[in-house]
């Protein structure tokens, strides 16, 4: 965005600023002096409304002409230099403190946009979830008691909190898929948001696609309740600053690395009957038929998810402390994964997991947040099955140079990063391929406003 008359109008303010209190003492000079105030007052109140020239009113050539012709007479009267001097490095100290607080207020300011849910957002769960009671609304896996546990149909897992973007995610796995009668879908969420979800997929259908709303608050499990785990734990993203040693110069590039939460490594408990499940972020868009995942041959591994070679395990040595490892092997992402349970309870994954997350010293919730990377990574290293690249198309919630072609062909756009596609912090160019998969005509989405 153009700011170039923005920086025009600032820099004539400091020189402005700089000479009128040595204007201000000169005898003769009050109509100047005068003139030269008025000036500065008109043009603090230009750039008080004004963070580019697109804000700027229509009459601001003419402002900026008249102080220039008020700085050039201030010029030619005689003023004492070193008063000048001293007020130019006044300014310039509190114009460097006032430009680090600023930065520094940008940067929480940022953080809290993107690690907040969106108002409207929380309006639309808290407004499905007061229609929930006030309907009292069928439960919807009373409706297919035959197909939860059937190892026969096509099982989709979603741990979420987020209606909206839950909603995206099944939709666009559904529209994009040959058959839609034998999919399940099983979205896990929380005590908050459980009534809410339930009553969203109630009223909103997806094809011949069943949808089951799981509070994982209310399940008994053996680990939940053994290790601490009881609440949800969400995918965590991870930022990893890589050197490119390749290149002539040492840079460093930022890519978000997103992995299991402590929740995942309950699949196996929570989902018993189950040989096979397919997990997907809330983030991730389906844009073709994931249907071939089920007869994929996952060569014995437990985990078929897409590997990110950019990151290895020998570049992760600090936070992977002593255990043993192949220091070759690469870093592997969540968003698009597909579980052989009978493998993960043949190799104990989940108790793999827990005794990493013990050795890691774990005291709180911070560091058994920080805990899933490298207990994730070395839980299951050596039981990776890779999948092709094409499966899945990293980095659309955080890198501006992703190809519009492989957008397209992709299998699936996995939105990782900071800029989800409904925040409004989202990559505008991006957020079109998530929009296309919005719920229209949905009446709570009308009355919170929800307009990513």
């Amino acid at each position: 965005m153009d700011d170039s008359t923005v920086k025009k109008l600032k820099d004539q303010l400091f020189v402005a600023r700089a000479y009128y209190p040595s204007l201000a003492k000169l005898n003769g000079q009050q109509k100047l002096s005068h003139d030269m105030k008025q000036n500065i007052q008109e043009h603090e109140h230009m750039l008080s409304e004004a963070i580019v020239d697109a804000d700027l009113p229509t009459f601001v050539e003419k402002k900026i002409q008249k102080m220039e012709q008020t700085i050039a007479r201030t010029k030619a009267c005689t003023v004492d230099c070193k008063n000048v001097d001293k007020k130019l490095r006044q300014i310039l100290d509190l114009t460097e403190d006032e430009a680090n607080f600023h930065l520094k207020q940008s940067a929480f300011l940022y953080q809290l946009g993107v690690q907040t849910m969106p108002k409207s957002l929380h309006c639309l769960s808290m407004r499905l979830t007061v229609e929930f009671f006030k309907s009292l609304s069928t439960d919807s896996k009373n409706s297919h008691p035959n197909k939860l546990d059937s190892p026969n149909l096509m099982h989709f897992v979603i741990f979420s909190k987020n209606i909206l973007a839950a909603a995206v995610t099944i939709n666009s796995t559904v529209v994009n898929s040959q058959v839609s009668q034998n999919m399940i879908f099983h979205v896990v969420t929380d005590a908050q948001n459980y009534y809410g979800m339930k009553l969203w997929f109630v009223r909103n259908s997806y094809k011949e696609a069943t949808i089951v709303v799981i509070n994982f608050e209310e399940l008994n499990l053996e680990h939940l309740h053994n290790d601490g785990l009881t609440k949800l734990s969400l995918p965590v993203e991870f930022r990893a600053y890589i050197h490119k040693m390749d290149q002539p110069t040492t840079q460093m590039s930022t890519e978000y690395i997103t992995v299991f939460g402590h929740s995942h490594y309950l699949l196996p408990e929570i989902f018993k009957n189950l040989k096979r499940v397919v997990v997907l972020d809330d983030d991730v868009v389906v844009q073709r038929d994931l249907s071939s995942l089920w007869n994929l041959h996952l060569q014995g591994k437990v985990n078929g998810a897409i590997e990110f070679c950019r990151l290895r395990f020998g570049q992760l040595k600090m936070l992977l402390g002593r255990n043993s490892y192949d220091a070759d092997s690469c870093a592997w992402m969540s968003g698009l994964n597909i579980i052989d349970l009978e493998k993960w309870r043949e190799h104990n994954v989940t108790g793999t997991y827990l005794r990493l997350l013990e050795s890691f010293g774990t005291k709180n919730e911070t560091s058994l947040r920080a805990a899933a990377f490298p207990a994730g990574l070395l839980a299951l290293k050596n039981l990776i099955y890779p999948l092709g690249e094409r499966w899945s198309l990293l980095g659309l919630g955080h890198n501006y140079s992703v190809n519009v072609e492989d957008m397209k062909t992709a299998t699936s756009l996995h939105y990782n990063g900071q800029m989800k596609p409904w925040l409004d912090l989202g990559i505008p160019e991006y957020k079109k391929y998530w929009k296309i998969y919005l719920t229209q005509d949905e009446k709570f989405m009308d009355e919170c406003n929800v307009n990513p």
